[in-house]
């Protein structure tokens, strides 16, 4: 079935010819402009920087961009996308795949287009055995349960695009999943209500029991899993609980010491910069970053310091940059010799 093929370059306005720093910038001005924390049109800024995100999954990685570079030269302006031979076999192969003789199934809700789920997520359907009792890939059940001579049916995972905000306080998602049963060709859509649990991690999966594939023999269904993929964020990177955010000093700044404003996940706080202050250091602002499970601790925020230089001076600043470089005792250490 054609596709319709994502121009993510469109979607981040760039050339296809960007360098990354490039693509990078795009980005973080989209989603500034478009996160649903600061627009006014919350609804229409959420599926905008769902689409942003996507695009910057896929144009940020060097890997995946050289994938779709592959696929872009394939596909033609106002004609539905077919994927070269062989594409979708590698991409099944690549994300797991679902079962050839099992259900079909697609995913709606979940942050990531069709397109996107089919060639860069990690969707799978579990439930394939090569021997008769043998494991599945749920938790050590066995493949025969319900009544005897039944095959449990298969596991389903996919990709949950999941923002910082959220998994600072926590939400709900509708999803929806539409399989295609292969015996009738009839297709059901189901739509679930998922709780997103505040402290939740960048690839935890969070499991629906029983809301995989139905059993093809009157065995009990499978489950659904959807492995979380933190949404990328202009200003913050997250590691475990704890949150990472870069900031551009002034050399007066970094030398003399400073108070500025950071943001932080819920509001800007007042951040000390300590006299002296180098390039590459990180400060820590305490019980900023995201929940320590279900606990009420919280990680931490740590800001990383970069020195701006100045690129262009006038004659007064040349001066008093002249002036200092005179009076200064500050001498950088000589390189020890080998």
């Amino acid at each position: 079935m054609p596709l319709d093929f994502k121009d993510y370059y469109k979607t981040l306005g760039v050339p296809r010819d960007a360098t990354g720093t490039d693509i990078k910038k795009a980005f973080r001005k989209l989603a500034r402009q478009h996160h649903p924390d600061v627009a006014r049109d919350k609804k229409r800024a959420e599926e905008r920087f769902k689409e942003i995100n996507e695009a910057y999954e896929v144009l940020g990685s060097p890997e995946n961009r050289r994938k779709y570079d592959e696929l872009g030269a394939n596909w033609k302006q106002g004609a539905g996308f077919q994927p070269p031979p062989g594409w979708r076999a590698r991409a099944a192969r690549g994300a797991g795949g679902s079962r050839a003789e099992g259900f079909e199934f697609e995913f709606g809700g979940t942050g990531f287009s069709e397109f996107f789920e089919q060639f860069f997520g990690r969707r799978h359907g579990f439930g394939d055995f090569s021997d008769v009792g043998g494991p599945s890939r749920s938790g050590g059940r066995h493949a025969f349960e319900g009544a005897p001579g039944s095959v449990r049916g298969s596991d389903m995972e996919g990709d949950l695009l999941v923002t910082l905000h959220e998994a600072l306080r926590g939400g709900v998602r509708s999803v929806s999943v539409r399989r295609t049963d292969p015996r009738t060709s009839r297709t059901e859509t189901h739509t679930y209500k998922v709780r997103i649990p505040p402290g939740v991690q960048d690839g935890q999966r969070i499991r629906l029991a029983g809301k995989g594939d139905p059993s093809l023999s009157g065995g009990v269904a499978g489950d659904l899993y959807l492995r979380v993929r933190f949404a990328a964020h202009p200003d913050f990177r997250a590691r475990g609980a704890d949150v990472y955010h870069d900031l551009e000093l002034a050399p007066w700044e970094a030398v003399l010491g400073a108070t500025i404003d950071v943001p932080t996940l819920d509001g800007r706080v007042a951040l000390r910069i300590p006299p002296g202050t180098s390039h590459g250091q990180q400060l820590r602002v305490r019980g900023r970053g995201l929940p320590l499970g279900r606990s009420a601790d919280r990680g931490h925020l740590y800001v990383t310091v970069s020195i701006r230089l100045p690129t262009r001076l006038g004659a007064a600043e040349r001066a008093l940059w002249e002036q200092l470089a005179r009076q200064s005792t500050f001498r950088p250490r000589a390189h020890e010799q080998g």
